[in-house]
């Protein structure tokens, strides 16, 4: 099984910025691809980066600029720098990865961390 463990978030002013973690500690498994999602209060979750083997990104429009997603893959951990955070960015962040486990691919989830932008 991946464990999936998550760190950084909190409570910022808006302009500012934070940066997140999800580690992914152990051996025995194989991990193709991480994402970054959120989810507010009254809203689906929304998909906001992916990070792929090799270092390819993408971005969500609502983060594109604003947000950084990085992967150091031999430490299997993931980070989204955050910066000129606004109000709207207030939400549970989950990390997510699709990793395999000898020959199973399945997704997995961090526990979520809550970032706050105060206006």
């Amino acid at each position: 099984q991946v464990q999936l463990v998550e760190a950084g978030g909190g409570l910022v002013q808006a302009g500012w910025s934070l940066r997140l973690s999800c580690a992914a500690p152990g051996t025995g498994f194989s991990i193709q691809f991480m994402r970054w999602y959120r989810q507010a209060p009254g809203k689906q979750r929304e998909l906001l980066a992916v990070s792929t083997i090799g270092g390819s990104a993408d971005y969500a429009d609502s983060v594109k600029g604003r947000f950084t997603i990085s992967r150091d893959e031999a430490q299997n951990t993931m980070y989204l720098q955050m910066n000129s955070l606004k109000f709207e960015d207030t939400a549970v962040y989950y990390c997510n990865a699709l990793a395999f486990v000898s020959t199973t691919l399945r997704a997995y989830w961090g526990q979520g961390t809550q970032v706050t932008v105060s206006s």
